[in-house]
């Protein structure tokens, strides 16, 4: 039957234009595909209601199927399971289908599951399945750790995974990997056909008579993702669990959505600029945009900086108190959500915010959003820069403001990079053995596994769909009896093998691993509390710890005064005081992207053309800058790698710039000591920035033209990365979130976890019985693996190296610091010197140079 003339679709067309709306193109792609029934992926540009397309999908199939009684309240089980990856999107998603469920008349319920739902509504839920569930991963295997649960799903048409682009790529993308293998699982069990995925290889010639049939076995699975680099790949690792020959479909919308990059620059350009103070001296020419706007958002990377911000904007602007807000992921969250709300009423002025709001909510009257610093990415720039305009007919405007005048390059970059449609992939997870177990752990609380049929059914997930018969084997022994290394201790024998099944009947074992489902991995938070009662927020126990009674922090806008801890919660009283310490939270600085780098290099070519030839008004006002860093050295082309020669009262420098990422180069320095190390006795210390690194050492450093292609070649890339850096400490520091996920290690119940410290020690010990015991251990190797591939960024590295051996590299010899090493030289200063302090030597040092 054609879309237009089944009877759920009259329904929703008449109550769009009674709305005054039109359905987009590939919004009825998308239905007409549902009512084939068909799985996908929708791809759409933020504001153009790639939610309703999904949503009213659903909705227009159980019209078609229930055409004479969709309007009357009946037992009609789960429909409709939508995954969000944040708590603060299925509050607004859930007023949004409300909306249309009440217009439509049905009587559907829709539900939310996640960490803020009472025990009461949780419990209604399991009795009485909502027709739609809003959930975030985590509380969606709790859901699997419940007995029966397959029945909860017994009745699901349809699996929605919203924001994919944001989960695909870590590990809670493969926890949604895993959630949608059991369910697809537990439904073909349930069919009369009993057709499994692990039944695939052996049923190969059946498949295309059962085609038809298969599809109505299974609930249909739809993603919802902006637009990333590797599209395709974001739907084949979503569909991975579906039978062979299940036909999936990539629905993308044709539609363009006007983005407005304007840059605000200082008033006098610095040529030598130095990061992290240049945003706060620009706060004034930031209160304009905030008065002819209706609501600005203030996207800020880091939450230390946010608190600073709201302070400044304050401070510059008193009469903005009331119409100010701050949002954070450590404010608490009533606040939080009260900031939601108010976004949405229009009633707040503007709001500094973090990465917090950065997905999917629908803030309608937010006109501009302002990036203070580098977005670091393509598609966290054009995300961030998609929360303003939020129709489909309204223009995205974004300014883009700098902490130093050298990222002004980077908004030349992001422009280019736009019109070029040049954006970032996501790159998926694979063999996440600490996310398995902690699943299989949940399966045996629940009403347990069979192992060969388990292994069947994961490896045909995109994440796990490499690991061998002899790794699995590893995990069973390792939850069963602790692994080669652990067997003698009862504590890690969890999973117990009964009538086949393997299940966990400890009810001690079970509330503990029910409590940390999950695999977000923080630092521990401390609560902070006014002694007088009231809630304010979260901080890092690392953090707090450092402080002394009588010290005055920042925290979700306010000055507080620190009372003491006691319990696991600070006690705080506000306090009036000029001058606090801003906290600063770990894993803070996100490294420049591959595709922001690359048009970085290229954005630099333009730096060596005449005057009316540069087009971009930002490349056009660091001529300046640029012209003293010819002089004084070069400004490489695209094609080349500068490196610099300085020798100053500090010692010997060198200076190397690639432009690839603070990560990159942290690992790059390391290798490059080591191998000049070879050479020649020498020791040294780093620095390093987004665009480059530097060496200092005591004695002239020997890189020339003669070795300089040898010490930067890919050969025996691995070997030196285990020589030149402590890989099997920072696998050790790894470890510890892999042992936390995989359940090795527990945290404490609520209100008396483990102090950091002492889990990192418990995790320290682990790491060392294992290496010594079982080397082999896959929990071990993972942990390297993922030094290698997350902090050493191993690929890229290579990449790069690759490049400069095609490249000219280019020596030079300046006889003062240049203005691109100059912010590298002040970065090696922040660890001795106050923020003050910094700031006047940096001044000092700007006028001796200039």
């Amino acid at each position: 039957m054609q879309l237009q003339q089944s009877k759920g679709y009259r329904v929703i067309a008449e109550w769009l234009t009674k709305k005054d709306f039109r359905p987009f193109a590939f919004q009825e792609e998308t239905w007409q595909h549902i009512a084939e029934g068909k799985s996908g992926l929708v791809n759409a540009p933020t504001g153009f209601g790639k939610t309703f397309s999904v949503f009213l999908g659903a909705v227009i199939d159980f019209i078609n199927h229930n055409p004479n009684n969709y309007t009357k309240r009946g037992k009609n089980g789960l429909q409709l399971l939508w995954i969000t990856p944040l708590r603060a999107l299925a509050k607004d998603i859930g007023r949004a289908m409300e909306e249309v469920i009440e217009g439509l008349g049905m009587q559907w319920n829709i539900g939310i599951r996640n960490g803020d739902t009472p025990v009461n509504e949780r419990q209604k839920q399991k009795k009485s399945p909502p027709e739609v569930m809003i959930i975030t991963p985590e509380s969606l295997h709790l859901l699997l750790a419940q007995k029966n649960y397959a029945d909860f799903f017994s009745s699901l048409k349809i699996i929605a995974v919203d924001e994919w682009h944001e989960l695909l790529g870590s590990k809670r993308g493969v926890q949604v990997e895993l959630a949608i293998n059991r369910i697809v699982a537990v439904s073909s069990q349930q069919s009369a056909i009993g057709f499994q995925p692990s039944a695939v290889s052996h049923q190969r010639s059946k498949i295309s008579d059962q085609k038809s049939e298969i599809r109505n076995n299974f609930p249909l699975i739809w993603g919802i993702s902006a637009t990333i680099g590797n599209l395709e790949q974001a739907a084949e690792v979503l569909h991975a669990s579906l039978p062979l020959g299940t036909e999936t479909v990539t629905v993308k919308a044709r539609l363009k959505k006007n983005i407005e990059v304007e840059s605000i620059f200082p008033d006098e350009i610095e040529k030598f600029p130095w990061a992290g103070h240049l945003g706060l001296k620009l706060i004034h020419k930031v209160i304009p945009i905030i008065q002819q706007s209706r609501t600005t958002l203030i996207f800020i990377n880091t939450r230390g900086m946010s608190e600073t911000w709201y302070q400044g904007l304050l401070n510059t602007a008193p009469d903005l108190a009331g119409a100010l807000a701050l949002h954070h992921g450590s404010i608490e969250p009533k606040l939080r959500m009260w900031v939601e709300d108010a976004l949405h009423t229009g009633i707040l002025k503007a709001v500094v915010c973090t990465a917090s709001l950065d997905l999917g909510v629908d803030f309608r009257p937010v006109e501009t959003v302002i990036q203070v610093g580098s977005p670091k990415g393509v598609a966290r720039f054009l995300q961030r820069a998609g929360r303003s305009g939020h129709q489909p007919d309204a223009v995205s405007k974004i300014y883009f403001l700098p902490t130093h005048s050298l990222e002004l390059v980077e908004a030349a970059a992001l422009k280019d990079a736009i019109k070029e449609h040049i954006i970032e992939s996501r790159e998926p997870m694979v063999l996440c053995y600490d996310v398995l177990i902690q699943y299989l752990c949940t399966l045996a609380i629940s009403d347990g596994f069979d192992a060969d049929t388990t292994f069947n059914e994961v490896t045909h997930t995109y994440c796990y769909q490499h690991m061998t018969k002899d790794e699995w084997e590893k995990i069973l022994q390792f939850i069963t009896a602790g692994g080669v290394a652990l067997q003698q201790y009862d504590d890690f024998k969890k999973v117990e093998v009964m009538n086949g099944l393997h299940r966990i009947t400890s009810r001690k074992i079970a509330m503990r691993h029910r409590m940390h489902i999950g695999t977000i991995v923080s630092e521990a938070m401390l609560k902070v509390k006014f002694v007088s009662g009231g809630y304010v927020g979260v901080i890092e126990e690392w953090f707090i710890s450092r402080l002394d009674p009588g010290a005055v922090f920042t925290l979700a806008g306010r000055n507080l005064e620190l009372v003491g801890i006691k319990d696991m919660t600070v006690l705080v009283r506000k306090s009036n005081a000029k001058k606090s310490i801003v906290p600063s939270w770990q894993g803070g600085r996100m490294p420049l992207s591959a595709n922001l780098g690359k048009k970085l290099r290229e954005e630099l070519d333009k730096a060596n053309r005449r005057n009316d030839a540069i087009k971009d008004p930002e490349m056009y006002v660091l001529k300046p800058l640029f012209r003293l860093q010819s002089q004084l050295s070069k400004t490489p082309l695209h094609n080349q790698l500068l490196i610099e020669h300085i020798e100053t009262q500090d010692g010997y420098h060198l200076f190397v710039y690639p432009f690839e990422g603070r990560l990159v180069h942290e690992a790059m320095a390391a290798i490059l000591a080591w191998r000049i190390s070879s050479i020649t006795p020498i020791t040294f210390s780093f620095a390093m920035n987004d665009y480059g690194f530097e060496l200092l050492s005591d004695q002239p450093i020997p890189v020339d033209d003669s070795n300089v292609y040898e010490l930067f070649s890919p050969d025996n890339l691995l070997n030196d990365i285990q020589r030149s850096v402590n890989a099997t400490e920072m696998a050790m520091r790894k470890f510890r979130d892999v042992a936390v996920i995989g359940g090795l290690i527990f945290q404490g119940f609520p209100g008396e976890q483990k102090k950091a410290r002492h889990l990192q020690s418990s995790a320290s010990l682990l790491f060392k019985v294992f290496m010594e015991y079982d080397p082999g251990n896959v929990l071990v190797q993972q942990s390297f693996r993922e030094v290698l591939d997350q902090q050493m960024e191993e690929v890229r590295l290579r990449n790069m190296l690759e490049r400069i051996q095609q490249s000219d590299i280019v020596i030079t010899f300046p006889q003062q610091l240049t203005p691109f090493c100059f912010p590298i030289k002040v970065d090696s200063m922040r660890e001795s010197l106050t923020s003050e302090k910094l700031e006047d030597r940096v001044r000092k040092m700007q006028q001796q140079l200039e």
